[in-house]
Order: C-alpha cells, then sequence, then structure tokens
C-alpha cells in the first residue's frame, strides 16, 4: 500500500527540496506547493516531484488542492527569511509568514487534515540567555521575521486548542551544506548565508567575503554559530511526521548541531576544503549580532530519535563545495 500524500509548500526551495527527497525515499507521494519566488523550477523537476504554482495566500487553489487530493498532511517551508529585509519590509513578511500560513491552516480545518509540520526558527528567542539554548529558552525575537515565525507558533498553539490541529514545530539553527549526492543544494538570490558567500568568494564569484567583527568574547574573536546539515534536517521533518500520523501531540524541537563553528574556523575550512586561498574582509559588528548562538537538540534526539549524520563541519562544507562548483561552475 502506497503511503499517504503530503503537501509541501516551498518544496522548490532549499530546505523544502531536501524535505521532499527525504520523503519519497520514505515512500510518500509529495505535492510541491510553491510561488517560485524564491524556490526554483528545475529543482522540483531534478526531484521527480509534482509542482503546483501558487500561494499559500490563495484560498481558493488550497480549497481545490485539499478537495481533489488525499491529502494527509502539510509541511510548510514557505516563507520569506531575510532579516534584513523583515526590518525594512515588515508588511511583506506579516503577509506572507503570518496571513499566508493563516490561510492554510483555516484551509487544512476546513478540509480536516490535522498534522501540520512547521519550519520555525531559533530567531524566535532573539538574544541568548545561555548556551545551549533549549526548547523553553525564553522567546523575544529582534527582528519581524523572528516575530512572524513567533506569532505563527502561538496560532498553532490555539488551533490545536480550538481545532485540534496537532503540530510539530521546528526551530532551526543555521540550515547548510547540500545533499551528498549534488542534485540539490543551496540556491538563494540574493545569497546570505555565510557558507555559500565563502565558497562563491572560492570560486571567483564574488571578489572578497565580509567578517563582521573580531571582536567578540569567542575564542578567535569572530561570531558562533550552530550550522546543521540540511539533510539532517530533513530527515528530523519525517520523523516529526510520523510521529504526528501516529497519533500523538503537539511538539516543539529545536533543530541544530549542539555544537558552534566560529566565522574564523569556517572560512578555514573551506581553504582547506577548497585548496583555494579566500579573500577575507573585515568589517565592524552588525547591529544585532550575538557573540554566540547554539542549541540543544537533546529532545529531538530523545523524542523522534533524530540522529544528525553529517555533524562535521568539514562534512557540511564538503558537500555544499560539491554542489556550488556544479551548480555556480
Amino acid at each position: 500500500m502506497s503511503k499517504q500524500t503530503v503537501l509541501v509548500t516551498g518544496g522548490a526551495g532549499y530546505i523544502g527540496s531536501h524535505a521532499v527527497k527525504a520523503l519519497q525515499q520514505e515512500g510518500y507521494q509529495v505535492l510541491i506547493l510553491d510561488n517560485l519566488v524564491y524556490g526554483h523550477q528545475d529543482v522540483a523537476e531534478t526531484l521527480g516531484a509534482e509542482l503546483i504554482v501558487g500561494d499559500t495566500n490563495d484560498r481558493a487553489l488550497l480549497d481545490q488542492l485539499f478537495r481533489d487530493r488525499q491529502i494527509s498532511a502539510v509541511m510548510h517551508f514557505a516563507a520569506y527569511a531575510y532579516v534584513g529585509e523583515s526590518v525594512t519590509q515588515p508588511d511583506k513578511y506579516y503577509r506572507n509568514n503570518v496571513v499566508g500560513t493563516l490561510t492554510l491552516l483555516e484551509a487544512m480545518v476546513a478540509a480536516n487534515i490535522k498534522a501540520f509540520v512547521f519550519s520555525s526558527t531559533c530567531a524566535t528567542y532573539g538574544i541568548p540567555q545561555q548556551i545551549p539554548m533549549t526548547e523553553d529558552h525564553p522567546q523575544a525575537p529582534i527582528n519581524p521575521y523572528g516575530a512572524t515565525k513567533l506569532m505563527v507558533e502561538r496560532i498553532l498553539q490555539d488551533f490545536d486548542v480550538a481545532y485540534g490541529l496537532k503540530s510539530v514545530i521546528f526551530r532551526y539553527f543555521n540550515a547548510a551544506g547540500a545533499d551528498p549526492d549534488g542534485a540539490i543544494g543551496e540556491d538563494h538570490n540574493p545569497e546570505t548565508h555565510l557558507i555559500p558567500l565563502v565558497l562563491q568568494t572560492a570560486l571567483g564569484k564574488r571578489e572578497a567575503i565580509t567578517v563582521y567583527g573580531t571582536d567578540y568574547p569567542t575564542a578567535d574573536g569572530t561570531c558562533i554559530r550552530d550550522y546543521i546539515h540540511v539533510n539532517d534536517l530533513a530527515d528530523a521533518h519525517v520523523l516529526g511526521l510520523q510521529y504526528l500520523l501516529q497519533g500523538n501531540k503537539s511538539e516543539i524541537f529545536n533543530l541544530g548541531n549542539g555544537n558552534g563553528f566560529s566565522v574564523k574556523e569556517v572560512i578555514d575550512t573551506a581553504q582547506e576544503i577548497t585548496g583555494k586561498s579566500i579573500n577575507v574582509i573585515f568589517g565592524d559588528r552588525r547591529a544585532g549580532d550575538p557573540p554566540a548562538l547554539v542549541g540543544s537538540s537533546e529532545k529531538a534526539r530523545n523524542i523522534l530519535n533524530w540522529q544528525p549524520k553529517y555533524a562535521d563541519i568539514k562534512l557540511i562544507l564538503q558537500h555544499a563545495w560539491q554542489w556550488h562548483q556544479k551548480r555556480h561552475a
């Protein structure tokens, strides 16, 4: 008997596409809903998944999908995720990330679909009060992006009480790397993430990488972040889905490696892996950048039996380098 059908919003994007592949490997039927603002049509084609080009704000489309397809669960990645842009254009973020998700949830309730896996973020915590951060860390986001994700978390808790809609919320730390087979990977425009920026510099696509702040209270003075391999993230989403489909209660999990790597360590490792000298410019600190962000994922390990396969920063960078050479060479 074939497994259930899962609707994956934002499934043509970076993390969504890796989740689609992980679902397919577990035998699920996958339907991608993506407006292709940041997603890539060729990625959906590479995965051989059915792509519906559309928006989560389109209630008529959602109602039709839920009516015509036997969808058992929704995995929701469709969101704008540029922190800086969320500060200058908060309206865009609230409309897409909050109103779009609310529209999706209302359509699910109307169609009696009760399992929802949500892509949230460690940005809901704001400035860390202790390291590593656990799920009960106070939530005080310092930008509209983090605020939109926190608002959806609250909505999900209320929908559980009111309508019995069960959710697994994943708060990610820094997603990185690419599928080890090199077929899919990270491709943002504009690109703001450290690892792709470093690798694009190694490829000669950028003249230099700027390091913001060298006077942080860390071992080498640069910021420390918790990098988690995108395939490990995707595996966790499949486990979260299975957890919900088995009838369990709503739950919230951090997803990180539980150890951090400094900006300088990432650049040094990239130079080692690429065999190229990477030009670095040292700049001032950016407002709102905490010295260290590291998450505890003990809860996901204990409850979901999640085991990251690629915790080593070298492996994360190797897989990313393989992909970037193929995508941008």
